[in-house]
């Protein structure tokens, strides 16, 4: 697939059919994602791999918005930077995701991310947790590791209609 083509096709996918993914199919994602560049060539992005539905479930749970749909999904890759090793985590971590979903596209797949950096639990208790602490907890993940997204990736159960058209020219700047 030309890479007009990949960036047009990359939408948001919250629905998912029952399929699993296959592991031959997950590792060639893992291994574009870890092409993605870094800053100082410093290699910061971690992946977790998530398969089992009931930790999908409980992942789904992290916010009360915009995190539910992932129990459908037969896989999501979380992403995490890791703050040991520069200070530009965020920023690679992010180009990190970027590229596994543009992966997925080529791969046939679906995918959505859910954010969890800044994001809270509960979007009306601000002084509440967050979902940072709620992941953490989950998946009893080292203090040098932070959580930026949860990848939900599937085979999508219906056909996304095309993006709106937007003016982009009001966000170019010559």
């Amino acid at each position: 697939m030309d890479f007009k083509t990949l960036i047009a096709k990359r939408r948001s996918i919250r629905k998912y059919d029952a399929r699993p993914v296959p592991q031959e199919v997950i590792d060639r994602l893992l291994e574009a994602t870890l092409t993605a560049p870094s800053s100082r060539n410093s290699h910061s992005t971690h992946l977790r791999v998530i398969t089992d539905p009931q930790l999908l479930e409980q992942l789904a749970s992290m916010r009360d918005y915009g995190s539910a749909f992932m129990k459908s999904a037969p896989l999501a890759i979380l992403v995490l930077g890791d703050t040991s090793v520069t200070d530009k985590w965020l920023v690679n971590s992010s180009i990190s995701a970027t590229m596994l979903q543009l992966a997925c596209v080529d791969e046939g797949l679906g995918s959505c991310w859910v954010h969890i950096d800044g994001s809270l639990c509960y979007k009306d208790e601000p002084d509440g947790p967050t979902a940072d602490q709620f992941v953490r907890k989950l998946l009893d993940l080292p203090e040098h590791l932070k959580p930026l997204c949860a990848i939900a990736i599937g085979y999508s159960d219906f056909e996304p209609a095309p993006l709106p058209a937007w003016d982009k020219a009001a966000h170019i700047h010559q």
